[in-house]
């Protein structure tokens, strides 16, 4: 179940789902956040996953500005449900303020940032196939070894099967674009790995 269907559960209104989907939204929201305070954006239909999470989630407009409530809320669930540092914030607001300096930049941006994540969690899902299995309760050692296979990512350049060869690449040349770093690549990697294992967990049990 997704964020816009059930992000807090309804007896226990601190409680997130946490699970891969509202991950992924909550930080499309907090993007879209940053993106209207800093171009100044008043068109809500701009950033339509900051127009659902305000609507349904009845966040009032702060000083007049799109976003910014949208952008402390956002960050505070991501914070709280997903313990992410407060790096992997900056350097989101850095990549942002950096690519997006006019509305015309903010689909190209965008698609930039989705075309590397879908290559990195692709060619992590390759590289880490069987790590992935591991009991949760190895969670520290999971994170050691996300830690490791992206910084082999984005240091070897040689690779013995082509596919993986071209994805490594072009996931380094993301990177460099969007001035992401190597710790904001493994918490996002890491946080996505562990949603999937609970779900997929769940799932069996059901």
């Amino acid at each position: 179940m997704g964020i816009f269907a059930n992000l807090f559960k309804k007896n226990k209104g601190e409680i997130s789902s946490k699970n891969v989907e509202d991950f992924a939204l909550l930080t499309r929201v907090y993007f879209q956040s940053v993106i209207a305070v800093n171009l100044g954006i008043t068109n809500i239909r701009f950033v339509p996953d900051v127009a659902n999470f305000k609507r349904l989630f009845k966040i009032p407009t702060q000083g007049g500005r799109l976003g910014q409530a949208e952008k402390t809320t956002s960050k505070k669930m991501l914070m709280q449900d997903y313990e992410l540092s407060e790096n992997f914030f900056k350097e989101i607001d850095n990549s942002i303020k950096k690519h997006c300096r006019t509305p015309n930049d903010i689909q190209s941006y965008l698609f930039m940032y989705q075309g590397f994540l879908n290559d990195l969690m692709m060619l992590m899902g390759n590289l880490m196939q069987w790590k992935f299995r591991m009991p949760s309760i190895f969670k520290s050692a999971l994170r050691t070894m996300t830690e490791k296979t992206v910084h082999d990512v984005c240091t070897k350049t040689v690779w013995k099967k082509d596919d993986v060869h071209k994805t490594a690449a072009a996931v380094r040349q993301y990177k460099e674009r969007l001035g992401y770093s190597e710790q904001w690549m493994t918490e996002y990697v890491y946080n996505v790995v562990m949603l999937a294992k609970k779900e997929s967990k769940k799932n069996t049990k059901e």
